[in-house]
């Protein structure tokens, strides 16, 4: 099995940016949920998308609010 982060860098290097990358790979999934999601995310409807996930941690019994401050701590 390939390391993660290598497939990664190698996908990042055909010079797609992050969110290209991402955009790209949920474009592809077939799941209708996925999406619909896709679409609210590129339309800038960023309140239905914020509500999407916050109903999947609800459905999964995450706390949203913690695990949106511990994403937002690895990335700063």
């Amino acid at each position: 099995m390939n390391n993660p982060i290598e497939m990664i860098k190698g996908l990042m290097s055909k010079g797609e940016s992050p969110q290209q990358m991402i955009t790209n790979m949920i474009s592809q999934n077939s799941n209708p949920m996925m999406q619909n999601l896709m679409k609210m995310a590129q339309s800038g409807n960023s309140q239905e998308v914020e509500n999407f996930a916050r109903n999947i941690c609800k459905e999964k019994g995450i706390d949203f609010d913690k695990e949106f401050s511990n994403f937002m701590k690895q990335i700063r």
